[in-house]
């Protein structure tokens, strides 16, 4: 029988690689003119003439902001054009690009009045929403604008400053998608993998990133129990197993729940009855009994961590195909635990564009945000229907 534990040795290798990983990244560069002009050079985008500094200061005394230096090197260099995704700064429409400007702060908003999402920083939430929308409002006037670069990424507009992340935010929902603005078009534009290590530092978009209600690539993923079969309980045990090889936590009722399911669908393991029958005081045992009893179901395998995310990646599309994974959660899981740990692999790209879709909410009319999660769900069927793994790009 194998045993659940890995040994010193192996663990102190682990722990040697995670600090590595996780050292600070060196000092940004500042972006240059030529450096500008050879990431448009690869855009899949007609570039225009960039803006002069008489534009650019133009721009910013109109809608009364300040472009970070980086990107202010960046649309001297030329003007990204041919898709409504770029901010057209010289010749677009004023009012989509105060509705660009203003994304960020109403989202917040969205989540307040729909979410009951409450900065910590600010004053007691009041209990009508009314007056929660009031406070929260005020308190937003003085939070540092972020200013679009493409769809939902953003830049903090910081006048002089260069270097910070870029930003995907979707209402709360706000991760790092770039070292800085280089590295965004370098990785993301382009569909290589980046490493996304920087911190940010702006007042209060820092809270969503380093802490707050936005994605975190490590919660618990939130499925419903499906197990109605002895095979399916194991499975469910293995892909648990699976998402802890690969950093994901879990609640401790997750693990509990899933062993006392294991236990009424005939699953035999020593373990198994005490874990499924651990006391919510006793929870903290749940994560070493959970253990024996994947040793005791010979269910610690060492994969690799990229064959482990594709066997994962599978089961979260079967996840939303059945019900058990809302799609659009599902799909914001795949996208950020999936094709950007996977180096984005073109095969997961339509449903990453569909999830993207689905969580443009201001462009979303209410009736059709069905039809966003369908079209989810209808991707994840024909991922299900091909060969897996996907070939490689």
């Amino acid at each position: 029988m194998r045993s659940a534990f890995r040994p010193l040795s192996q663990r102190v290798r682990t722990l040697t690689t995670l600090a590595a990983m996780t050292a600070p990244p060196p000092p940004p560069s500042p972006l240059t003119l030529e450096a500008a002009r050879r990431l448009q050079g690869m855009l899949r985008a007609e570039i225009g003439p960039g803006l002069d500094e008489r534009e650019l200061d133009a721009v910013e005394a109109r809608f009364g902001f300040a472009f970070s230096a980086d990107h202010r090197v960046f649309l001297s260099a030329g003007l990204p054009l041919g898709s409504p995704e770029w901010p057209d700064w010289r010749d677009g429409d004023p009012e989509d690009l105060a509705r660009r400007l203003a994304r960020p702060v109403e989202g917040v908003l969205f989540d307040v009045e729909h979410s009951r999402f409450w900065h910590p920083a600010w004053p007691p939430r009041p209990s009508e929403t009314s007056d929660a929308l009031r406070l929260a409002r005020s308190e937003l006037t003085t939070v540092p604008q972020l200013v679009p670069v493409y769809g939902h990424r953003y830049l903090p507009g910081t006048a002089g400053a260069y270097g910070h992340p870029v930003l995907s935010v979707w209402q709360t929902d706000i991760i790092v998608y770039g070292d800085d603005l280089a590295d965004y078009l370098r990785h993301e534009t382009l569909g290589h993998a980046s490493g996304a290590t920087r911190r940010l530092n702006v007042d209060f978009w820092s809270y969503f990133v380093d802490g707050g209600p936005g994605i975190d690539v490590t919660a618990p993923t939130p499925f419903t129990p499906y197990a109605v079969t002895a095979q399916e309980a194991v499975e469910c045990l293995r892909m648990l197993a699976l998402e802890r090889l690969i950093g994901r936590r879990h609640h401790p009722e997750q693990l509990v729940e899933a062993g006392l399911t294991a236990l009424v669908l005939d699953v035999e393991a020593e373990s198994l009855p005490l874990l499924a029958g651990l006391a919510r005081a006793e929870h903290e045992q749940a994560g070493a009994l959970f253990d024996q009893v994947l040793a005791e179901l010979d269910l610690l395998q060492d994969l690799p961590e990229e064959a482990a995310r594709w066997e994962l990646v599978r089961w979260w599309l079967r996840l939303i195909v059945n019900g058990s994974l809302a799609p659009g959660a599902g799909g914001d899981l795949i996208t950020y635990e999936g094709w950007s740990a996977l180096a984005r692999p073109q095969a997961l790209k339509p449903l990453v564009d569909r999830t993207d879709t689905f969580n443009d909410w201001a462009a979303i009319p209410p009736d059709d945000r069905e039809l966003r999660a369908k079209a989810i769900v209808e991707e994840a069927e024909r991922l299900l229907d091909a060969p897996w793994p996907p070939p490689s790009d």
